[in-house]
């Protein structure tokens, strides 16, 4: 893959996600759906640091974005190396099925393409974590982003979900597949509902 997808345009990179290619799939859009949930909570820190009316929560807006810049810039890489780790996986797929290596290389290949999902699913779940603390402490000008980042995230995590599934169905490995799968699943059930909930708080002040 010569040119990065993540050096791509908006417009570029909905384009080629909708055109007849392999990647970016849908991993690639989760990973892309959690770096702008995340990306509005530090909106929110940076329209609140350095506010007289927040002082006393300046310290904790200012880790907040620092943590919010590491989560969006490692999800931003997920974008690439989920699409990197669909071409051996690919090529695995194209091993004639009467060879007998068959098996072992689209075995190692498949637990490869898990990584880059799973991975993007600890991310948002740190990234849920924030825009919780931000929707309490961040300015109440930009409360709605706050919730629209909860919903995006809320998204990805889904979606990432689907992409670990989807490998981890087909591996001979079951304690392998079985471990990750439960790693996934307590992750789901944890914070679909806190991103939930950070929304739903949203929507009822927002509303009354």
């Amino acid at each position: 893959m010569s040119e990065k997808l993540t050096d791509r345009s908006c417009e570029a990179f909905a384009e080629v996600l909708a055109a007849k290619e392999s990647v970016p799939g849908g991993g690639g859009a989760a990973a892309l759906a959690g770096a702008l949930g995340v990306a509005l909570c530090s909106m929110v820190g940076n329209f609140t640091t350095g506010k007289k009316t927040y002082a006393a929560v300046e310290d904790d807006v200012q880790r907040m974005l620092a943590d919010a810049t590491d989560i969006r810039l490692r999800l931003i890489q997920l974008v690439q190396e989920d699409a990197e780790a669909f071409y051996p996986l690919s090529q695995a797929y194209a091993i004639p099925r009467d060879d007998p290596k068959r098996a072992e290389v689209l075995e190692e290949a498949t637990k490869a393409a898990c990584a880059a999902p799973l991975e993007m699913m600890r991310q948002i779940c740190r990234a849920i974590e924030l825009l919780e603390e931000m929707g309490e402490k961040g300015s109440k000008m930009l409360l709605s982003d706050v919730g629209c980042g909860a919903l995006l995230c809320r998204a990805a995590l889904e979606a990432a979900s689907l992409n670990v599934f989807v490998n981890t169905k087909t591996l001979k490995s079951r304690d392998f597949a079985e471990a990750t799968e439960a790693e996934c699943d307590e992750m789901l059930q944890t914070y679909v509902p806190r991103a939930e909930a950070c929304a739903a708080a949203v929507m009822g002040r927002i509303r009354g």
